[in-house]
């Protein structure tokens, strides 16, 4: 199949997003399709092989069977090019424009992830603030990577914080500390039979002390511990909240599923809908740890865009 890879974007997140549109037209040609590589500039432009893509609705895009986006954060990750995409009517890998948009604002998913009962870390909107827990954690609630995050130790440092976090998006989030470990695992499917990957423990090996942008992007920053070191029970549990916070969410295709875990409590951190895609990224790690290989998870991930996008047209709206 002839797939078009879009990677950049206009987000702060560009050149990790090029990093894994590379890694994914390897493996897609490696399963045996051909990849098309299309960037998006950070100026919104499309562009493939220099020349600019003419965009029309209903047209498709470049001949392509299917697109695989690799994009992460704003005008990428949010909906608003996976709403491109429907109305140019080309399948594509990932969720659709709902649960893209939900799970990319924090306040939006935490909220309803509460709503359903789902074990999470305390939240406060920004006008709540004051009533946070110390020490808490200021984010913009629509950014990825851990950009723009603060950690608030006093309630003098609050105010600027908010600030700072508000520089990158004005909808901001306080959450409350969480202790244990960060545990991810990856998952695969369609909404009402997704699958779950062996979990890992992300394990911070200098820095900041906690997960920020380095340690996730720069090498040396962190180590994946698979299987993580995490009671029977405890993942149990994790499994199963996995597959509820993907269904309730309506995620398809694939996302990576955060949590603390603390003992045998497990709290739900957050649901990435794109996530990172190297070949040496956590959410393929994982699955390479679970026995699927990252040109099969390619191939795997293409071939569920095709199915719902045949699911999906089979209704009149």
């Amino acid at each position: 199949m002839r797939v078009a890879v879009l990677g950049g974007g206009r987000s702060s997140e560009h050149e990790v997003s090029l990093a894994g549109a590379r890694a994914v037209r390897e493996g897609l040609a490696q399963a045996g399709h051909e990849p098309v590589e299309v960037v998006l500039e950070r100026d919104g432009r499309w562009t493939c092989d220099g020349d600019e893509v003419a965009l029309r609705a209903g047209g498709g895009l470049l001949g392509c069977d299917a697109a695989f986006p690799v994009l992460h954060g704003a005008f990428g990750e949010d909906g608003t090019v996976q709403g491109l995409l429907e109305l140019l009517d080309v399948p594509y890998v990932g969720s659709g424009v709902l649960a893209s948009a939900a799970c990319l604002d924090k306040l939006v998913f935490k909220d309803l992830m509460a709503r359903a009962g789902i074990p999470q870390v305390a939240y406060w909107r920004a006008q709540d603030a004051g009533a946070a827990s110390l020490p808490c954690w200021v984010k913009p609630s629509r950014m990825g990577s851990s950009v723009g995050i603060v950690r608030v130790e006093c309630a003098e440092d609050l105010d600027a914080a908010l600030a700072a976090a508000r520089e990158h998006d004005p909808r901001v989030i306080v959450e409350a500390h969480a202790t244990g470990l960060e545990v991810e695992c990856s998952v695969l499917g369609h909404p009402t039979a997704p699958e779950v990957s062996t979990p890992g423990e992300i394990v911070l090996l200098r820095g900041a002390g906690w997960y920020d942008f380095e340690a996730k992007y720069e090498a040396g920053g962190m180590r994946l511990e698979v299987p993580a070191r995490i009671s029977d029970t405890a993942l149990a549990r994790l499994r199963d909240l996995a597959v509820q916070a993907y269904a309730l969410a309506g995620c398809d295709g694939l996302a990576r599923a955060d949590f603390f875990v603390d003992g045998d409590e497990v709290l739900l951190n957050e649901l990435n809908t794109l996530p990172g895609f190297t070949a040496t990224s956590v959410y393929a790690k994982l699955w390479a740890a679970s026995g699927l290989a990252y040109p099969e998870l390619c191939d795997r991930l293409v071939r569920l865009a095709l199915e719902r996008f045949a699911r999906e047209r089979a209704h009149t709206y």
